[in-house]
């Protein structure tokens, strides 16, 4: 690979980084982005001995974000990193997904959760806020001496070839390791530059969020349960986050307005005015949340490569999917422990062990994202069509649905020895 440039203006100091590294050791894997992903990517692959090097573009972590629920198979990847302990005192774990209609509020279906689900699969459902899951990662990854993390690092050029890659920034620092994992997320520079230059799609919505003190509620939203309110055209989910003290708001509605920023500030009233005519509860739930932040909602063809020689994709980057389904992170998660099993598989071979990490990958992913969007269809069904869902819901045992994700949150890494 030649030096292939994100900024026109760069000096070529990957080459010089790449020279350098020639004449030593393979050194670390490189990892451009300090999110979920990134950071999960550097502990799961110091759990198998493996140094790397997180590179990331802010100069400092802000405390944003959305809630995030992690199903049994994120939690047991959280369990294997070492980071459950931490998180634990702040998650919440629901009793049950209780799923209502937005307009007159009649409980549909109520799902179990809780206990059910972590005697079915050997893990339990965690739901928690975003923040307070990155701040165990980055705690696990700053007390972690195989770890190295940089913060503000803008990566500008990428050069690789003969066992080495190496990364500059615009400021002209430079490293060079064994592999480059690229999970600078959904509008990610390298995976354009590398892979494959197809923008992200706006798919005509968007979603907003909200955190809401649980004490300033009244008793309906006290309840241990997540809770979705089913529209046509637009739902709620919201449930408890960092330690039970607080309630985590989504709205996910039909908007034209397309934008890249996943942390715009919006005003109360553009929610209120927003939202269809919905239950008394739930419109209460919306006028007390003062502060929203809105993201729009992107897709992006799972490509059919993501791998190639030293450098690979993952998470968001490789396979960014819509949040019907509450598994993008989680499959960070996921992606994250496989490919650093297949760097520890395939010790000697880098090439080889990317080239594993995508097959692995590839077919689960694409599966997550064809279920994320089949659900976003039937949350938002009109007329006849959500009555009859309505209908299936209330009728099927409700353990018997749960069942048919047996797939999604059953799964676990296949277990690897280095070749």
């Amino acid at each position: 690979m030649s030096v292939l440039q994100l900024d026109p203006l760069a000096n070529e100091n990957a080459e010089a980084a790449l020279a350098h590294a020639r004449q030593g050791q393979p050194g670390p894997v490189l990892i451009v982005g300090g999110g979920i992903g990134g950071l999960a990517a550097a502990l799961a692959l110091a759990r198998r001995g493996i140094p790397s090097q997180v590179l990331e573009r802010r100069p400092a972590f802000h405390e944003e974000g959305a809630g995030i629920q992690i199903g049994p198979n994120g939690t047991r990847i959280l369990r294997r990193l070492g980071v459950a302990d931490e998180l634990r005192p702040h998650v919440g774990v629901p009793d049950a997904l209780s799923v209502r209609d937005g307009r007159t509020g009649a409980e549909i279906a109520k799902l179990p959760l809780g206990r059910w689900i972590a005697m079915r699969h050997g893990a339990p459902y965690w739901v928690a806020h975003r923040k307070d899951l990155h701040a165990a990662l980055l705690h696990a990854v700053r007390t972690e001496p195989l770890i190295a993390l940089s913060m503000g690092f803008s990566a500008s050029e990428v050069a690789g070839g003969n066992g080495h890659v190496a990364v500059a920034a615009e400021s002209g620092e430079a490293w060079s390791g064994r592999a480059l994992i690229a999970a600078d997320g959904i509008w990610s520079p390298l995976r354009s530059l590398l892979f494959d230059a197809t923008r992200p799609r706006f798919c005509g919505k968007s979603a907003a969020r909200s955190v809401v003190p649980l004490d300033a509620l009244p008793a309906d939203f006290q309840r241990n349960e997540t809770t979705i309110w089913l529209f046509a055209n637009t739902h709620v989910v919201h449930y408890p986050v960092c330690g039970g003290t607080e309630l985590a708001i989504v709205v996910v509605l039909d908007d034209l307005h397309d934008s890249s920023d996943w942390s715009a500030p919006v005003p109360p009233f553009w929610i209120q005015q927003s939202m269809p005519p919905c239950a008394e509860p739930l419109q209460a739930l919306i006028l007390e949340a003062r502060t929203w932040k809105r993201w729009a909602l992107h897709t992006l063809p799972v490509p059919r490569q993501w791998a190639h020689g030293s450098i690979a994709l993952l998470g968001d980057a490789a396979h960014p999917m819509l949040p019907f389904l509450a598994q993008g992170g989680v499959m960070a998660l996921e992606d994250a422990t496989v490919i650093a099993d297949a760097l520890h598989r395939y010790i000697d071979d880098v090439p080889a062990a990317l080239r594993w990490y995508q097959r692995q990958r590839r077919p689960r992913v694409q599966r997550v994202v064809r279920a994320s969007r089949r659900n976003g269809r039937i949350y938002h069904l009109a007329g006849p069509a959500a009555l009859a869902r309505n209908f299936v819901l209330r009728k099927l045992p409700a353990q018997r649905l749960m069942a048919r994700y047996d797939w999604l949150y059953g799964w676990r890494p296949i277990e690897t020895t280095s070749q």
